[in-house]
């Protein structure tokens, strides 16, 4: 199997599957002398990992209805690459063991093909496939990611201080209309809403019961990126951040700024002007303009403009449902299946910390290609 490695000069190989002994990393590329904090990519890997609680007003912990009741530590072992908590240049090796598999839910259903999951297309390409939880293809493969974008968060914070946060915009038919960063954290969706996130958890415990589930969109906002960063042509900083968002299974779609918004616009109303940036300190011009507008999402031209960057993904509603569902065994024939097992009714909470870490991968390695050609 190839396609396990994203990245040119930050490298991040992801293996391991979801009910195997373990996944985990390995990332090649990072700087030397960069000291890791352990305690930060396992607080990163707590937000993603499954059997979570949802917060509540009393700070008590209560059942999450979007998250799957698999429970799992989901603790980094660091096997290689750092020395006395600081990175040598060598590659970075971390392992996450796998505790609380039952693969003998999925026994009932190994000869037919999960409505919405690659199973049919992992046949169709490899001839077999692993169908305890779906094996590689299984959203379990993003615990390695987390990991490695919590170590490219610390590279980048070395380098250039980044502000990277997503959260949910969009769950269940249910929209925010507010926007607090403070409060992401605050609800179980992740949400900068949470009235909108008491609504969302409702909506989806009735899913829940129903034997449904529920989609979603999560905005990612970028701050502090400089201007710069980005390959002109193939390798756009866009295109790059497409590519790691897309590569998350249950992604469908991404928009960038005011996104499929611009093709309703003039180009009068979607152009960004530009003002001369004053510095707070003594009041003279700064090099970099300030922009009025952010239609473009903070790149043009594949290039970071210094803007904040901005975009937004599309999260299909889990495709494990308990409602009876219409497929075909491996051998041609019809079947009907009901999935039982555990799993989430929404992925946006825990998509959430996905998403930053794809980020933050996306922009180590950039910025790092960039100080390959030019010091900022």
């Amino acid at each position: 199997m190839s396609g396990n490695t994203f990245g040119t000069l930050f490298k991040v190989t992801t293996f391991g599957e979801s009910h195997g002994d373990a996944l985990g990393c390995v990332i090649d590329g990072c700087p030397a002398g960069i000291k890791l904090d352990l305690d930060r990519i396992q607080k990163e890997l707590d937000r993603r990992r499954p059997g979570q609680k949802a917060p509540s007003a009393d700070k008590a912990a209560a059942a999450n209805a979007a998250v799957t009741s698999r429970s799992e530590a989901d603790r980094a072992e660091i096997v290689s690459g750092l020395f006395e908590g600081v990175t040598t240049g060598t590659p970075i090796a971390i392992i996450i063991r796998n505790t609380s598999q039952h693969s003998a839910d999925y026994s009932n259903i190994k000869d037919m093909y999960r409505p919405g999951h690659a199973d049919y297309t992992y046949d169709a390409k490899y001839g077999r496939r692993d169908y305890r939880g779906g094996g590689r293809s299984s959203g379990r493969e993003t615990a390695a990611r987390v990991a490695a974008g919590a170590v490219a968060r610390q590279v980048l914070e070395a380098l250039v201080p980044f502000s990277i946060t997503a959260f949910t915009t969009e769950a269940a038919g249910i929209e925010c209309n507010e926007f607090n960063l403070d409060c992401i954290e605050e609800n179980s969706m992740r949400a900068c809403d949470n009235k909108a996130a008491t609504l969302m958890e409702e909506k989806i415990a009735s899913l829940r019961a129903e034997g449904d589930s529920a989609g979603g969109v999560v905005e990612c906002l970028i701050r502090g990126v400089p201007a710069g960063l980005g390959e002109p042509v193939f390798d756009k900083l866009d295109a790059e951040l497409a590519k790691a968002m897309l590569s998350i299974g249950a992604i469908k779609g991404i928009e960038f700024g005011s996104g499929f918004a611009v093709a309703r616009m003039k180009g009068s109303e979607c152009n960004d002007a530009m003002r001369p940036a004053a510095l707070k300190a003594d009041e003279a011009l700064s090099a970099s303009p300030a922009f009025v507008t952010n239609n473009a999402g903070g790149i043009l031209g594949g290039i970071s403009n210094g803007n904040d960057i901005i975009f937004r993904v599309a999260v299909k509603p889990v495709p494990s449902i308990a409602k009876e569902q219409q497929t075909v065994t491996r051998n041609g024939k019809a079947a009907d299946m009901k999935i039982t097992g555990r799993h989430d009714v929404c992925l946006c909470p825990r998509i959430v910390p996905v998403v930053e870490a794809m980020a933050a991968i996306t922009l180590c390695d950039m910025l790092l290609r960039q100080l390959a050609v030019q010091f900022l």
